[in-house]
């Protein structure tokens, strides 16, 4: 597919154990590879929900009745599925990455490889950018973004230098922001360093660990007794949410235990994570980081 290679394809719609007549959710239908293999696998009867908020994406839509694309955030899931008359599905699954699309439009603002303004907007109707944080936010705000989304030690040090920076010109493209951090960018380890700064903006710019949070808190009162959750992760910093979020029901700490030593958990893991083997990474480098984890609810 050019708009987006989907990944761990079989894997991601095997773990939701299609029933043929069941309901099933795909909240990041981007090229909607995903979407299309689910629909492969349903009955006549079965129906199919997708979630997509970038418009961009809208034109891979899918021509089938058994198919409704909902151009909104996942974040707002049960909201519009009760809105379709749906309130439990027998499914969700959920592939967090950005679209190789997203990452090949040099115009969005999402590649270190082009030099596009300063973006990263997966809705184009909001009005945060990546530029707007560059250049507006406060120096202590902007370093606490690239420390807590990009996990850069040294993120004070960088938010100084882009403050300093934009008092002479406003920093507009992906290569002015380059220019303006290369002393801190060894030749070694410019691509990984460039890849963390890039990633914290996109992750203010688009609330995605907020998100994800949201959407995940919705899923144990969406799912059926036999539902399944299906999810792919790119970085720790979601995958940790994930991980932590089916093993307790909480986003950080320990659910209490009763009297006799038990604790009320939403959802249970099925089976080991899951990863991409040595051939899928071969053809499709952006699989390198991917994570799959599987849940049902805990009854």
């Amino acid at each position: 597919m050019n708009y987006h290679s989907p990944v761990l394809l079989k894997e991601s719609v095997d773990a939701l154990n299609i029933k043929q007549d069941g309901v099933y959710v795909d909240v990041t239908f981007g090229g909607g590879g995903h979407s299309r293999e689910i629909l492969s696998r349903l009955g006549e009867n079965g129906r199919l929900f997708a979630f997509d908020q970038d418009p961009d994406a809208w034109q891979n839509s899918i021509e089938d009745d058994r198919f409704v694309l909902i151009q909104e955030n996942f974040r707002y899931i049960a909201r519009f599925l009760k809105f379709h008359g749906v309130k439990k599905v027998d499914g969700v699954l959920a592939d967090l990455g950005v679209s190789s699309h997203q990452f090949d439009a040099a115009e969005r603002g999402f590649s270190i490889r082009f030099d596009g303004e300063l973006d990263m907007r997966m809705d184009q109707k909001a009005v945060l950018s990546a530029k707007e944080v560059v250049n507006t936010y406060e120096e202590e705000a902007l370093a606490d973004v690239l420390y807590l989304y990009g996990e850069l030690r040294n993120s004070r040090v960088l938010a100084r230098t882009i403050v300093s920076a934009r008092k002479d010109k406003k920093i507009e493209t992906s290569f002015q922001l380059k220019e303006v951090l290369k002393r801190f960018l060894p030749k070694a380890k410019e691509h990984k360093i460039l890849a963390q700064i890039f990633q914290a903006l996109r992750i203010e710019v688009n609330q995605e660990l907020e998100v994800l949070k949201e959407f995940l808190q919705q899923i144990p009162d969406l799912l059926t007794s036999e539902g399944r959750l299906s999810v792919i992760s790119y970085h720790s910093l979601e995958d940790r949410l994930v991980k932590h979020f089916i093993r307790t029901g909480l986003f950080s700490g320990e659910p209490e235990k009763d009297f006799f030593g038990n604790v009320d958990v939403p959802l249970k893991k099925i089976g080991k994570l899951i990863i991409p083997n040595d051939q899928e990474i071969k053809e499709n480098n952006r699989a390198r980081s991917a994570k799959l984890r599987i849940a049902t609810l805990n009854e």
